[in-house]
């Protein structure tokens, strides 16, 4: 195949990747663009490095696709072994994942893991290690119990005034900590009747003012998808805000595309809901699609799973929510990691939870304050928890303590 018909394939979104050997320098020798392109959108130093040493006939629009990022996601372990040095514990897991959470690392987040070590916390946070194929006698595969509170295939009605509906399987990366790691990735897709049921549901309970759509990632699904759904949503008369819980500004922000934004902007009051777990996942392109999203109108918050090794002490905590506001997304839940199987290594206990609030409080802005939750087990709802600022109550007076250690009294007659 000569090179024209090459950069066909890539353009087509034929994998390119290429192996390299440890002597190659990154970045050298191969252009990713002719001198006649004129890119519609450049790439940044760290991309450009990726590409030309592991998709050397990708050009800059294409890298730049997100259709080209999903049909190049990295799904095999073959492929993977390509760009990284894997560890023996990372073979192990990879190689015994059937019937299990799949993996899938677009070639844009691969970018930021392939040169990492293996405690790396943005590759823990998408390559399986052997700890996740053990399993603890607390975990369940549906630990929320959302199919008890599923109707119909795709809602979950658990909360009086709101309902949760998935509207696809898939995600652009998969990670490893997944609350619904039982059904993400399956080939179980819902068609147009099951979209139907789920309209016919939400239309016909008046109680429903609040539908967050999720998944899966719905920003995987294309934008006539994505409107359809929307709109028939948002003919519901009784439904007063939509939300959209999605990943995409992190691992695949050129997915945030003016098209799109235009299209959502004719859904308002529309909300997003992101998912950050590190800073270093806040890249420039992150910013850009975060910014993008903000510009459009939509209120954007943040999820942010405490996860073991990777996020949970107090500097890193506040650097990411410090990090967030500067994109112009609010911190909004901190999520103790839910008891799925094989998530025994992400989990720290509640009191580290608590601990890291503490931390935050008072000593940064409250905007910076996520909500600390523990969603119960076994269906009970998001229940939030604080430190104890209350030292004694009764009818006389309440003693609280602040964020020095400070007693302070409040009457309370």
């Amino acid at each position: 195949m000569n090179a024209n018909n090459n950069e066909v394939s890539a353009l087509r979104g034929e994998s390119r990747l290429v192996g390299c050997s440890s002597d190659d320098e990154p970045g050298a020798k191969t252009m990713i663009f002719s001198q006649n392109e004129i890119p519609t959108q450049l790439v940044s130093n760290r991309s450009s490095e990726f590409i030309n040493r592991y998709f050397p006939l990708t050009t800059t629009d294409s890298w730049n696709d997100w259709k080209w990022q999903l049909r190049n996601a990295i799904t095999s372990i073959d492929e993977l072994k390509k760009i990284m040095k894997l560890s023996e514990k990372e073979i192990m897991a990879i190689n015994n994942l059937k019937g299990r959470l799949p993996m899938r690392i677009t070639p844009y987040f691969a970018s930021l893991i392939y040169q990492t070590g293996y405690s790396h916390p943005l590759r823990r946070n998408v390559i399986p290690v052997v700890e996740e194929l053990l399993q603890h006698s607390n975990e369940q595969s549906d630990p929320l119990h959302e199919k008890s509170f599923s109707p119909v295939k795709g809602i979950v009605h658990r909360y009086p005034d709101r309902v949760l509906f998935t509207v696809t399987q898939v995600c652009s990366n998969y990670c490893r900590y997944c609350t619904r790691s039982h059904s993400v990735g399956k080939l179980d897709k819902l068609g147009r009747q099951d979209y139907e049921k789920a309209f016919a549901y939400i239309a016909s309970h008046t109680e429903v003012r609040d539908v967050l759509i999720s998944g899966g990632d719905p920003l995987t699904l294309n934008d006539d998808t994505l409107e359809y759904i929307l709109s028939n949503i948002r003919a519901i008369k009784h439904v007063e805000i939509i939300r959209i819980g999605t990943r995409i500004p992190v691992v695949l922000p050129m997915r945030i595309t003016d098209n799109l934004v235009s299209m959502l902007r004719k859904y308002h009051p529309l909300f997003i809901s992101l998912h950050f777990s590190h800073p270093a996942e806040i890249t420039d392109e992150c910013a850009k699609a975060c910014n993008k999203l903000a510009d459009g109108g939509f209120p954007l918050g943040s999820q942010t799973v405490l996860l073991k090794g990777i996020n949970d002490n107090v500097p890193v905590m506040k650097e990411l929510m410090h990090k967030l506001l500067m994109i112009r997304v609010r911190p909004y839940y901190l999520y103790q990691c839910d008891l799925i199987p094989g998530s025994g290594h992400f989990r720290t206990t509640v009191k580290k939870g608590l601990e890291i609030i503490k931390g935050l409080r008072g000593f940064t802005s409250g905007y910076a304050v996520p909500t600390f939750v523990v969603d119960a087990p076994g269906g009970g709802g998001k229940i939030p928890l604080l430190p104890n600022y209350v030292v004694e109550h009764n009818s006389e007076k309440i003693v609280l303590r602040n964020y020095k250690g400070v007693l302070c009294e409040y009457p309370e007659k």
